[in-house]
């Protein structure tokens, strides 16, 4: 009898020397995958940098990443494959459970891989210029808040190469999406409207000016979302912003209960390299038809467009509000099957670019379809009224439906060219 407790201890004693520790397996997970959050300043409430820190948290981490709510991630792994996909294998999942399990131990400090080399306050290498709107925006407690727009002059003497651009709200809590349009010397959109400060379309005396507050052809230098993440695109890639630009600043607020000010940056990093292919953002967009009955479940949206021009697809960013519920792009082919670039199970608190892992060469021609199911359910969460009959609009509790892209093409191709449709070739 003492034999076999003898070989019992041993065997235990052994399983934990071979359970995972926090130094030599965890910390790599988290680095790789969660401290983009989950470091201080970054948007997780939760800091998993320190060991001390993160053990408490071990059984939530387990349980969030078995259940695959952590890291998020919300595309169908049934289509496409994107290189931005946090997901962890099931071995790191498997190594996470078991360190919890067996008392989240420390390890050796010594196994710790090198940490990564994080820029204070920043996702992206330190900018090479920081451009914040000049004055504060006030928000209220309560209420509807229109876009809020303020116009940066940015100065700049000589054309400008963007290859990384990051949002930096100061009241994150309030910002439920904004948009950076670049305003080149030659445009006539919003001239009149004040600079250098806030305002709105019922603000301006003009009523085209109020007009053109709500539309524009101006080209998209960074789309923000809750949940989104900069953009970095590779060598040889990115947005152009002409010499003597400004910067237009289309923030829309929502209200929490607490009054908050807000005076939002952007981070941008200059191309070192010569820049070959231009990239721009595109969009299909869809709603605006009839509302959404109460209590539908499943209600589609769909809209097609074809392209002007060859181009490289890049990434894919759907946009919809709290009734979303899934979002899907599509290539159209000419007889009328569909190949799925895109599905996502879609959560409005977490909006991500989603980057193909190879970029694809459409032809001019090709038709995209992107296609929006909406829940206006009692079994949707997030819905803020099952009864309602939703419309179209701007505010939280109305409806979006925005399938953003980004295609690259030559340098020299601005976004007015790539529109102009030339004679198809048979």
């Amino acid at each position: 009898m003492s034999c076999f407790i003898g070989a019992v201890a041993a065997r235990t004693s052994s399983e934990k020397e071979a359970s995972p520790t926090f130094y030599k397996a965890v910390l790599p997970i988290l680095q790789q995958h969660c401290q983009s959050c989950h470091r201080p300043g970054e948007i997780a409430p939760t800091s998993f940098v320190a060991y001390a820190e993160t053990k408490p948290w071990a059984s939530a981490i387990a349980q969030a990443t078995r259940a695959h709510k952590m890291p998020p991630w919300f595309a169908d792994p049934k289509y496409g494959k994107f290189s931005n996909d946090p997901s962890l294998t099931s071995s790191e999942v498997e190594a996470l459970s078991s360190w919890a399990a067996n008392g989240a131990p420390a390890g050796d400090p010594n196994d710790a891989p090198p940490g990564p080399r994080w820029t204070q306050g920043w996702n992206i290498t330190r900018p090479d210029l920081v451009v914040s709107m000049p004055k504060p925006v006030s928000i209220p407690a309560q209420g509807d808040v229109e876009y809020t727009y303020e116009i940066v002059p940015t100065g700049f003497k000589e054309n400008k190469w963007v290859q990384m651009s990051e949002f930096r709200p100061s009241s994150r809590d309030h910002v439920h999406h904004a948009v950076v349009y670049i305003r080149p010397p030659d445009s006539m959109w919003l001239r009149g409207a004040p600079v250098g400060m806030p305002f709105t379309a019922s603000s301006l005396d003009d009523p085209n000016l109020r007009h053109q507050a709500h539309a524009t052809d101006s080209d998209l230098l960074l789309v923000y979302a809750p949940g989104s993440a900069p953009e970095q695109w590779p060598d040889g890639m990115a947005k152009f912003v002409p010499a003597g630009s400004d910067l237009v600043f289309q923030m829309h607020y929502t209200t929490n209960g607490k009054k908050a000010e807000d005076q939002t940056s952007i981070g941008l990093v200059f191309a070192k390299t010569p820049v070959k292919q231009r990239v721009l953002t595109l969009q299909l967009n869809g709603g605006g038809g009839p509302p959404i009955p109460p209590g539908a479940e499943d209600y589609r949206v769909e809209v097609h467009g074809t392209l002007p021009n060859d181009c490289t697809l890049l990434s894919l960013f759907p946009h919809m509000h709290v009734r979303g519920k899934r979002f899907e792009y599509n290539i159209v082919r000419a007889d009328r099957t569909i190949e799925t670039l895109l599905r996502v199970n879609y959560d409005f608190y977490w909006q991500m670019s989603y980057r193909l892992a190879e970029p694809r060469f459409l032809k001019a021609g090709t038709e995209l379809q992107a296609i929006a199911w909406y829940d206006n359910s009692k079994n949707n969460p997030h819905n803020p009224d099952p009864d309602a009959l939703v419309r179209w609009g701007d505010q939280t509790y109305n409806e979006m439906m925005v399938g953003f892209f980004d295609v690259a093409v030559p340098a020299g191709v601005d976004k007015w060219q790539f529109f102009i449709r030339h004679p198809q070739k048979h």
